[in-house]
């Protein structure tokens, strides 16, 4: 880790939490090097330094040290980049708004007109999105049609759509998990 230059993040493929970064990563226009977990096999001694309280990704290094948690490396990346476009709002009580609520809006984003932080932290889930539906047996659409019009503006968004995987590739995914645990 000592004597590493630029970004570097550590994440697994299939994690909401690394891909809030990813997002962040790529609307802030920061190049970075990815390193994929593989988590299925166990946590690298990397990960473990870079992470020894949590021992979980994503674990973002920049110039070799480490900023864990994704919602404290989105907020890190606004401040360690400040000439990169932002991600929360110039006003201080809008930023402080942002931070804390995702609720319902009548805008675009939870921003407002403009992708913002809140949304760089929730889109990830939305990937997740269709195998809640598929299991839980419900319409997105039907029950939170305002979060659903919302997953898809986030997901036209080319930083979103690049870094989320599939929905049928997550719903594989989790029907291997429950299968791992026996889970039915």
């Amino acid at each position: 880790m000592a004597g590493e230059k630029g970004l570097v993040l550590l994440d697994f493929w299939v994690s909401p939490f690394g891909q809030r970064v990813r997002i962040a990563l790529a609307e802030k226009g920061l190049p970075y090097e990815y390193v994929e977990e593989d988590l299925m096999a166990g946590k690298s001694d990397r990960l473990l330094r870079s992470n020894p309280v949590h021992k979980k990704i994503p674990v973002l290094l920049h110039d070799g040290r480490p900023v864990n948690e994704s919602l404290i490396i989105l907020q890190y990346l606004e401040d360690a980049f400040p000439d990169a476009p932002a991600l929360l709002p110039s006003d201080p009580y809008a930023r402080a708004q942002a931070r804390f609520w995702a609720d319902y809006v009548d805008k675009p984003f939870f921003g407002g007109d403009k992708f913002g932080l809140v949304d760089a932290a929730f889109a990830p889930f939305t990937a997740w999105f269709h195998s809640y539906e598929r299991y839980g047996e419900f319409s997105l659409a039907e029950v939170a049609p305002k979060i659903a019009a919302w997953a898809k503006r986030c997901g036209e968004r080319e930083s979103v759509a690049k870094s989320l995987y599939s929905p049928d590739k997550v719903y594989d995914f989790i029907g291997l998990l429950k299968k791992k645990y026996g889970i039915e």
